[in-house]
């Protein structure tokens, strides 16, 4: 496998990662400052589903480095 494949999947990861801990990150600042997360109101769906998306980028970013180790092979 051509190392411009090995590069490309590196730069995926670390995309995903980075971009998992920022969402996640925006999520918790906006629930704090708007008090959504203690209010006595129910919470929005908005941050769950944004919980799960930063999940998500969390677990891409793991599946692309397996992959890239597969490639070395």
């Amino acid at each position: 496998m051509p190392d411009i494949f090995k590069a490309l999947a590196s730069i995926m990861a670390w995309g995903l990662w980075i971009g998992s801990w920022v969402m996640l990150i925006c999520t918790l600042t906006a629930g704090f400052m708007n008090d959504k997360f203690f209010g006595s109101e129910a919470l929005p769906m908005v941050f769950p589903a944004l919980f799960a998306v930063s999940l998500a980028l969390g677990v891409g970013s793991v599946v692309v480095m397996v992959l890239r180790k597969k490639m070395e092979k």
